[in-house]
């Protein structure tokens, strides 16, 4: 199996283009897939640097419905029109950040390659997508400000369209989400509940940045009791874009080796 990240909010080389997303490229046995597709046309750019053809990719999973996840949707397709690409129903809603929209590009709508699902789904022995998430453990705080328009009310985004992937290959599984929405603890929560057992390694944002200010002691207290819940699993992570460069220093000095840092062009697996 190798894992590369095409795009991350920081690059492993100048060559590679780094901005506010995250797109991670995957091959497996059977698929070659995409989580997410950044925020511009830069998973395109930084897979030419490293020999990806993503003309090949059968599989997109866009794990949210925010425009850093999205963006590299339509440049994507006019590189592949026959990938299968997998999203909740509930991820083309209107989405914001205060009053400014964050949500998908809506010519990603017209795509006839588009499948808006509902729930989880079993796509193969090696791919499974799992929603449901209604945990509140450790919530990230910055969840707060966002908001979606639902029956043409606005209400405060419960991130029912955030969905997971599992990827398993032989007695290994990997967890894969965007940016944690629902928080990463519940969502391992939600995992454990379907498969038993936790992953073996979890690459995901853990949506603690801060864009202003220092952290106040909750936000704080909920980074590190994050932290030391995770250390205490037998369980590799990979993370970044959304989890802040202060966030994730604190965790790393509890985590240690069980927490690894994601760049744009970088091999993890």
């Amino acid at each position: 199996m190798r894992i590369v990240t095409l795009v991350e909010n920081t690059s492993i080389d100048p060559m590679f283009t780094a901005e506010h997303g995250l797109c991670i490229y995957a091959e497996t046995k059977k698929h070659r897939l995409l989580m997410d597709t950044g925020q511009t046309d830069a998973l395109i750019k930084n897979a030419a640097l490293l020999d990806i053809d993503l003309s090949r990719v059968d599989t997109v999973i866009l794990s949210h419905g925010h425009y850093d996840h999205s963006g590299g949707m339509i440049p994507f397709c006019r590189v592949n029109g026959n990938a299968r690409i997998i999203m909740q129903k509930s991820a083309a809603l209107p989405h914001y950040n205060g009053e400014r929209y964050i949500g998908i590009d809506r010519d990603i709508l017209s795509l006839g390659q588009l499948e808006e699902i509902e729930g989880d789904l079993r796509i193969d022995d090696e791919l499974f997508v799992f929603s449901g998430i209604t945990g509140r453990r450790c919530y990230p705080r910055g969840n707060l400000k966002l908001s979606v328009i639902k029956d043409e009310k606005r209400i405060t985004d419960d991130f029912s369209h955030e969905q997971c992937l599992v990827i398993t290959q032989g007695d290994k599984r990997w967890l894969i989400s965007g940016c944690a929405h629902n928080g990463i603890l519940n969502i391992l929560d939600r995992y454990y509940g379907i498969f038993g057992r936790m992953p073996d390694y979890v690459i995901s944002g853990f949506h603690m940045m801060k864009r202003e200010g220092a952290y106040s002691e909750e936000e704080k207290a909920v980074i590190v009791e994050t932290a030391l819940e995770l250390s205490k699993m037998d369980t590799v992570f990979y993370s970044g874009h959304c989890t802040g460069i202060p966030a994730f220093d604190i965790m790393k000095e509890i985590m240690g080796d069980k927490l690894n840092a994601l760049h744009s062009g970088e091999i993890i697996q």
